[in-house]
């Protein structure tokens, strides 16, 4: 029995070393060795673009929005706007259609979904009426970089490449400890992503700016998003997704941490299915470095809230047993007591507000999980003001 509990722990051990320290050295490893690659771009390439804009109740910043990517620098007459309102209730529709009376030389139209069932649902039904060989994603909060679309179109360089990524800014990065945490956070994690997409496919995207060929867009479920969904889509029918950091969305960060914790929750709403939603991500002979990308970047990061939790229970079971599991339990303890100083204090130390944030995170998908099993992970989500 005891070897089994020291098997568990050590599993465990494992997963949360390998998802925060091991997996991103090992990318780093993985940089040099294929030192040689690089993302290929051709700005010759210019083929017809829709950016769509999904918006539910986005009155604050939809003329924002809209000034924004008229701006875009693209040929005028291969590009057009569409706004998928998800059953709006404020005057967002009203400010779309004023806007697109004013500025007739623009192609754009709004797309009213009539019942609310998410931001998926509603590009699933709005990419119905799109025609483009390239359709953009974009939130209403999210500013694009005026040579955003050029530089996304360019990555498409062969026809097994179906989805491109962009970066995204946060521009309020230095408001508060929550958005440093959050950028530092969102700094390390495209790091690792523009290593897999130099190497083979990143496994996830990016909600505020990513771009897939329209022929090869696939209808998921609402309670599913493209940030997750796409790339492994993508990489298990054998095309790939890729990162461009060049195509830039400037966006801000949730300024508070309920902002950024109600965030954190809404994307864990899928969580439990995600550890590992496809048996054939473990064929490494098929899917090569995609496997491996997967199970270090998602499957490990997905199983932080349990296996901090086991981690914790088996460390307790066995501390009697010699002078080394005291010490980590200690650690463990004093791990979680520095997060509560933080809250108690409301200390700006750097490396509490680190761990409080880390803990946040494990919160988050604690309730994401928690969610799901009581049925009350929904498609859809009450936006954080902070952001807008």
């Amino acid at each position: 029995m005891e070897f089994i509990i020291r098997l568990i722990f050590y599993l465990n051990a494992f997963i949360i070393f390998w998802a925060m320290v091991g997996y991103p050295l090992s990318l780093k490893i993985l940089r040099r060795v294929y030192k040689n690659r690089t993302l290929k771009k051709d700005f010759t390439y210019q083929p017809t673009v829709t950016v769509m804009v999904v918006a539910h109740n986005e009155e604050k910043v939809i003329h924002e929005k809209l000034e924004n990517i008229i701006e875009l620098d693209y040929p005028r007459d291969k590009i057009e706007f569409l706004v998928a309102s998800d059953n709006s209730t404020d005057k967002t529709n009203k400010l779309v259609r004023d806007f697109i009376f004013n500025n007739p030389e623009y192609r754009i139209r709004l797309f009213e979904v009539k019942q609310r069932k998410g931001k998926t649902n509603a590009q699933n039904e709005a990419q119905k009426v799109v025609n483009s060989e390239i359709l953009v994603m974009t939130d209403a909060n999210s500013m694009l970089k005026v040579n955003s679309i050029k530089e996304l179109v360019s990555a498409f360089t062969t026809q097994d490449i179906s989805y491109v990524s962009g970066r995204l800014v946060i521009v309020n990065k230095d408001y508060s400890d929550v958005t440093i945490s959050e950028n530092t956070y969102w700094d390390s994690d495209t790091k690792l992503r523009k290593i897999e997409s130099d190497i083979q496919t990143i496994t996830a995207g990016n909600g505020a700016i990513y771009a897939c060929r329209n022929a090869d867009y696939h209808d998921f479920e609402p309670i599913k998003s493209h940030d997750g969904n796409m790339p492994r889509f993508y990489a298990l029918n054998n095309k790939k997704a890729l990162y461009n950091p060049d195509a830039i969305a400037y966006e801000k960060a949730g300024e508070v941490i309920e902002d950024e914790f109600k965030r954190k929750v809404r994307m864990n709403r899928g969580i439990l299915r995600n550890i590992l939603p496809d048996f054939r991500i473990l064929n490494i002979f098929k899917y090569r470095w995609f496997s491996y990308f997967y199970f270090g970047h998602r499957t490990c990061r997905y199983l932080l809230w349990l296996s901090h939790l086991i981690i914790f229970i088996t460390n307790a079971l066995l501390i009697t047993e010699h002078s080394f599991y005291i010490m980590v339990f200690v650690g463990q303890v004093l791990f979680y007591l520095l997060a509560l100083i933080k809250v108690i204090t409301k200390s700006n130390n750097k490396y509490l507000t680190l761990i409080y944030y880390y803990c946040v995170t494990l919160f988050a998908q604690w309730v994401g999980v928690y969610n799901i099993l009581t049925g009350k992970a929904k498609p859809f989500w009450e936006k954080a003001e902070s952001t807008r």
